[in-house]
This record gives C-alpha cells, sequence and structure tokens, in this order.
C-alpha cells in the first residue's frame, strides 16, 4: 500500500495551532490513513461518506473526492455510493456532493480510467499487445507474469474490446484457464451463452473448444491466461465476434 502524507496543516496552521497541524499532519493522515487494516480504495468511501452525512461540502470534500478517484473509484462507483447514501444523509447533500462530484469526474481521459482499473490489482496492465492485434476487436495489453513451466499472462482489454473466436488445440492436454483479477468482461463458447466474469472467477478451457473473451462494454478487464501443458500445441484464430451479438450483452 502507497504511503499517505500530508503537510496542509503545517502550510496553514502550523505557526497559528502547531498542535492541531501535527494531529493533523502526523496523525490523522501520517498514521490512520496509513493503516492496512482498510485498503485506500475503501478508506476514501468511508471519508466522502462521513463528509457528506456531515453535510460539509467545502474544498475538504472536494479533496476527498479527487482522493478517492486517485484511489481507483470510478464514477460508476461515486455515483451509486452517492445515490445510496442519500437516501439516509438527505436528498440535497446528494444534490451538493452530485455538483461536486461531476466536476472531479468530468475530465476522466481513457488514460485516467486506464489508471484506475491498474489500481484495481496487483498484475501490471503491461505493453500493448501488438503481436495479437489483428485477432482483437479494440485494444488489449499484454504482462508475462511467468514464461517458466506454465505460462501465465496478464491479458488487459479496454472496453468493449474482445478477442476472434479461436480453438486452442492439442494431441494432449492442453486448453487455457482463465482467471478474472479487475473489471468486468465474459466468456462464450460456441453455442452456450456468454458467462460474464467479475475478480475471482475462474473459466476452464478444454482443447478444442471454439470460444471467445473480452471486455464488457462499459468496463475494464483483466484476466490471468495460464497455459495448460500440452504436446503439438497450437492456437487457431478465427472469425470476429458478431458486432450485433456483442451488444445484446449486458
Amino acid at each position: 500500500m502507497k504511503k499517505i502524507t500530508q503537510d496542509a496543516g503545517r502550510k496553514s496552521l502550523g505557526e497559528f495551532a502547531p498542535d492541531f497541524a501535527h494531529f493533523n499532519d502526523d496523525i490523522l493522515f501520517g498514521e490512520n490513513w496509513n493503516n492496512p487494516d482498510i485498503d485506500l480504495k475503501t478508506r476514501c468511501i468511508i471519508t466522502v461518506v462521513a463528509l457528506m452525512s456531515s453535510g460539509i461540502t467545502d474544498s475538504s470534500l472536494k479533496y476527498h473526492l479527487q482522493n478517492a478517484k486517485a484511489n481507483g473509484v470510478t464514477k460508476k462507483e461515486i455515483a451509486a455510493v452517492v445515490t445510496h447514501v442519500g437516501f439516509y444523509a438527505g436528498w440535497p447533500k446528494a444534490w451538493a456532493v452530485f455538483n461536486m462530484a461531476k466536476e472531479v469526474w468530468a475530465e476522466e481521459s481513457a488514460e485516467d480510467a486506464m489508471a484506475a482499473h491498474a489500481s484495481q490489482m496487483i498484475f501490471p496492465i503491461g505493453a500493448p499487445n501488438d503481436g495479437f492485434k489483428q485477432y482483437f476487436s479494440g485494444k488489449s495489453y499484454l504482462a508475462p507474469i511467468s514464461k517458466e513451466q506454465v505460462g501465465i499472462f496478464n491479458v488487459t482489454f479496454e472496453p468493449g474490446c474482445r478477442n476472434n473466436w479461436h480453438i486452442h488445440h492439442a494431441a494432449k492436454g492442453g486448453g487455457q484457464i482463465l482467471i478474472c483479477v479487475a473489471g468486468r468482461g465474459y466468456y462464450r463458447e460456441w453455442g452456450k451463452d456468454a458467462v460474464e466474469m467479475k475478480p475471482g472467477d475462474c473459466i476452464n478451457i478444454p482443447a478444442g473448444v471454439k470460444h471467445w473473451h473480452g471486455a464488457a462494454k462499459d468496463s475494464w478487464f483483466s484476466h490471468l491466461a495460464i497455459e495448460v501443458p500440452s504436446e503439438n500445441g497450437s492456437n487457431e484464430w478465427l472469425e470476429p465476434v458478431a458486432e450485433e451479438e456483442y451488444k445484446k450483452l449486458p
């Protein structure tokens, strides 16, 4: 977990109220915010909820909304949090927070969304998957995790990206295992319904099965792709997933 530091107390009140500045910078942020019992993303959400419930919608709330965004809270997540708390803390408070949150998340670029996604997992996103880009609809990224004994790669898909239909062939053994590590995506076998994948979900793909996998329309998606040892293994890349078929998925 990255180290949280703060010097706002000393900058603003170092001479006027040095004790308060010390408590703010060294205790609240220096110790409490660095307590590993709660991850930073959860701590940011709790702080926003506490300020909203107290009716505090000044610059301190904006700082903590920015902090929440920097620590991986997405636009959809903050909207869901503020809506939920609005039922308990008051509708006018929700309006006030939304007006500020809209500013904080207004200029969220593809790079911001990618960084937020990366903050949700321990594996790197890696480099653009240029060697296989002809088999993907959209941008994907590849990070080798292990190339010894068993090949393990972290594959990341931008929203809407998916690979073509393909088959893992093998004379013996073979196939692939997918483990979702961040975001939301899908796996689909030929002739079957698509299976939604969320963090922790595992898919076992036998050799010889035609399938595809990729991100949901509105979410980045990363999975570990584990190559099952095989004899005479190979991949057969086939046609892209039909756009009308993909668009039907939620």
